[in-house]
């Protein structure tokens, strides 16, 4: 910020502040639009252990970034991109975390609490990663297919198709038919 603005004039998302910008939200309304969305999506792309922290990394790196958005702006599609740039850089901590133990168990992991969707996380945790991520983007964030494919690289038809496979994947391995609801609800019936 240039030395010579004063800090009453720097936009900011507070009500009633001075140099609020016309037409923005609140970040905190922001936040209680969109936190549940984001952390499914969290949650289904870098599983139950790492969710919370990828939550939470999305939201600090939007409210740094949500004063220089364009008015008009998706906020949910923008929010699942910062999402996705956080998932991939757990992947990435993870990969490279080595993890010393004096003695290997005969065990895995232990899992957090179970929930009502544990069957469901699971088996979309099993999803190939192109599959899991589209149906991530699309059936819990509701981005249409165009952003979907902008975010996992590819078409649009390309991501549609990943999505219905691992749709049907995940049909398959519930045991659910064609005719059941849906595997998971889409905000505004997206597609």
């Amino acid at each position: 910020m240039p030395a010579d603005v004063q800090m009453s004039e720097r936009p900011t998302s507070h009500p009633g502040a001075p140099g609020r910008l016309p037409g923005v939200k609140p970040f905190e309304q922001v936040v209680a639009d969109h936190g549940g969305t984001v952390w499914r999506v969290c949650r289904a792309v870098v599983g139950p252990l790492d969710a919370d922290d990828a939550w939470s990394e999305t939201f600090l790196a939007a409210l740094r970034a949500y004063p220089g958005l364009p008015e008009g702006s998706d906020v949910r599609a923008w929010l699942v991109t910062i999402a996705h740039r956080k998932a991939v850089d757990i992947h990435r901590a993870r990969a490279r975390r080595a993890v010393p133990v004096a003695e290997v168990p005969d065990h895995g992991v232990v899992e957090p609490a179970s929930d009502e969707h544990d069957e469901l996380l699971a088996a979309v945790a099993r999803l190939p990663e192109r599959q899991r991520l589209t149906v991530a983007y699309h059936h819990v964030a509701g981005l249409p297919y165009r952003e979907v494919a902008e975010l996992v690289g590819g078409t649009p038809e390309a991501a549609r198709r990943a999505a219905a496979d691992g749709v049907a994947a995940l049909r398959r391995a519930l045991g659910t038919t064609a005719a059941a609801r849906p595997v998971v609800p889409v905000p505004g019936g997206a597609r």
